[in-house]
């Protein structure tokens, strides 16, 4: 009987030892942080939930937040991110830095790379003036479909237009698909190894105009150092730096924006 026994008890004495040495590591650490919530613990709660982690965002807005208010929906989704699961939306530190952008490039035509949930389109949208427009661009299906639902519900659907594939691909079809001359905001917020490929792209494309303003996010967590490099040498744009904090954090980050020169 003792030896029986003492095989499960060996077993929670492993598996406590094991979550004891990860929280300690999410404690010091960021990227075990971002292992923790975006890879065991999400892929958990959606086993047992038959549901993903930005589903359960939409569900929560859907729920608690006013329709047709912008404002309440990015603070719904704010407080469901910053206690109850960890997601990567740009959130309110760097959403401020993000709002004060928009308003300094006050956008007749904006352009958002990496739509997620539909959080920072939401927060852009709602600063346009009358007949300013968004073209918000995601390639996961998924995330498009619950981006879709979010900018419905937030009631800013008119000045939103969600473009689903991949970057490389939607960005030269702009001016003849899209009628866009240039873009006078644009806001970076996908893959970290596409914001240089996609910035020189725009340039090819004859998408920018002297003054347009590129805003990149998460530069230094997880990190776009390609694209600090590129920009901060070229000739062609003006850069500044914003320290701030990873989305829902206290892990160093920052947003660069870069001021096209021509």
């Amino acid at each position: 009987m003792l030896e029986s026994s003492s095989v499960p008890l060996f077993i929670v004495f492993i598996l406590l030892f094991i979550l004891l040495l990860i929280v300690l590591l999410i404690r010091k650490n960021a990227t075990a942080a971002l292992i923790w919530n975006e890879i065991i613990r999400e892929k958990v709660t959606n086993f047992i939930m038959s549901q993903s982690k930005e589903q359960r965002i939409l569900n929560f807005v859907l729920q608690n937040a006013v329709r047709g208010d912008p404002c309440s929906v990015l603070d719904t989704i704010d407080k469901y991110c910053s206690q109850k699961e960890w997601a990567m939306n740009v959130g309110d530190e760097k959403g401020k830095i993000l709002d004060k952008t928009v308003e300094e490039a006050n956008p007749s035509v904006a352009l958002e790379l990496g739509t997620y949930c539909g959080y920072s389109a939401v927060r852009i949208s709602r600063l346009l003036k009358a007949g300013a427009r968004l073209l918000t661009v995601e390639f996961n299906p998924e995330f498009a479909a619950i981006a879709k639902q979010m900018i419905e519900f937030a009631g800013v659907q008119d000045k939103v237009k969600l473009l689903e594939g991949p970057s490389q691909e939607i960005i030269p079809q702009l001016k003849k698909k899209y009628e866009v001359d240039t873009l006078d905001f644009v806001f970076l917020d996908h893959w970290k190894d596409r914001y240089k490929p996609d910035t020189i792209l725009l340039q090819e494309c004859n998408l920018l105009r002297k003054g347009s303003i590129l805003l990149a996010d998460n530069i230094i967590f997880p990190g776009a150092p390609d694209f600090l490099n590129y920009v901060r040498k070229s000739p062609h744009f003006q850069c500044t730096n914003y320290p701030s904090h990873l989305e829902y954090m206290k892990v160093e980050d920052a947003m660069e924006k870069a001021v096209f020169l021509g």
